[in-house]
């Protein structure tokens, strides 16, 4: 029989559930804290699909592509047109995205995985993503075929199961609205090493701003703990610990009780390839966000991180963090 892929449609949803159902539970044996399965994972997966394959005005575009081998589904890949956050240039326009809830059937045959991904970066592309991103947690098979096309890992994801409870670490507090100068000036440096690693990540003209407003409203949302190293007027470093969100995790997952890391930063990564300054104020920073998730129930923590920022890697795996998800890039 001839192997296919096509779009998938509503009725596809019953096998996709299944297939999807086997994803989540390979997520899950990888870390069973971080990749905790909902209670009702089974409907939350088919909540999702409907959204996705019916609903109109929806906040993004995104690409659903089963492959076929005769009559029998033996995979699904998942893909998306990933806006530009608003500190960014985007100069590119916006990305394609190829989520980690993308799977193969045991038995599906050679060379399904490069059937999916060739149809997945063809929907993006007529959608007009000039630039591919690809993300994958558990198994080879995606690595493989990933590297094989072209992609080369942008962005690490690196989590930490067993946060302790060693409470907030000295000098470490809260900020308040006199700090935001202070967290958008360190921000500037942030964005330029972030820069310097990869030109993917060229900042907005807009960007100061921006990231200020920002800063002003999240310290008046209440799922989030905006902490700072230092005096206002010399801040040293700023940590952000907020709640997970969907863009990293599949509909199967609980993530109640899993944080994110995105914005943090310290003088000592100044420097991306080596930590020439030590690591304490980066370590502390670490650790107050880590008490700030035990304190609201947390178990997990899960830190967005340049894959060439190889000094803040260092201090993250010194802290117990290991690589969960990577986020690679085909230009």
């Amino acid at each position: 029989m001839t192997q296919t892929t096509r779009p998938a449609t509503p009725d596809d949803m019953p096998r996709l559930v299944e297939l999807l159902m086997l994803d989540a539970e390979a997520r899950q044996a990888e870390d069973a804290i971080l990749w905790k399965l909902a209670d009702d994972a089974p409907a939350q997966i088919e909540k999702a699909l409907t959204f996705a394959l019916t609903a109109d005005g929806q906040p993004f575009r995104q690409f659903w592509h089963v492959a076929e081998d005769g009559d029998q589904i033996t995979g699904v890949i998942h893909a998306m047109m990933f806006p530009v956050p608003p500190i960014y240039a985007g100069s590119f326009g916006e990305p394609g995205l190829i989520l980690p809830d993308s799977f193969l059937a045991t038995d599906a045959p050679s060379g399904t995985a490069e059937g999916l991904l060739a149809a997945a970066e063809n929907a993006l592309h007529e959608a007009g993503a000039r630039i591919k991103l690809a993300s994958h947690v558990a198994g080879e098979v995606w690595r493989t075929a990933f590297e094989a096309n072209g992609y080369e890992p942008l962005t690490l994801y690196l989590s930490r199961s067993e946060l302790g409870d060693q409470g907030m670490p000295p000098g470490v507090r809260q900020a308040t609205e006199d700090d935001v100068p202070g967290v958008v000036a360190r921000s500037v440096e942030n964005r330029q090493v972030l820069f310097d690693i990869d030109p993917f990540w060229e900042t907005h003209p807009d960007a100061d701003p921006r990231f200020s407003a920002w800063m002003t409203r999240s310290l008046t949302l209440r799922d989030r703990d905006m902490m700072v190293l230092g005096a206002s007027e010399d801040l040293q470093g700023y940590i952000i610990a907020q709640p997970a969100s969907r863009l990293h995790f599949p509909p199967a997952h609980d993530i109640t009780e899993t944080g994110v890391i995105d914005d943090y930063y310290h003088p000592e990564l100044a420097n991306p390839a080596e930590l020439d300054q030590g690591s304490e104020g980066s370590h502390a920073l670490l650790r107050a966000a880590e008490a700030a998730f035990v304190n609201r129930g947390m178990g997990a923590a899960f830190v967005v991180c340049p894959a060439g920022w190889t000094s803040k890697i260092e201090v993250l795996e010194a802290a117990g963090y290991e690589i969960a998800m990577v986020w690679s890039i085909k230009r």
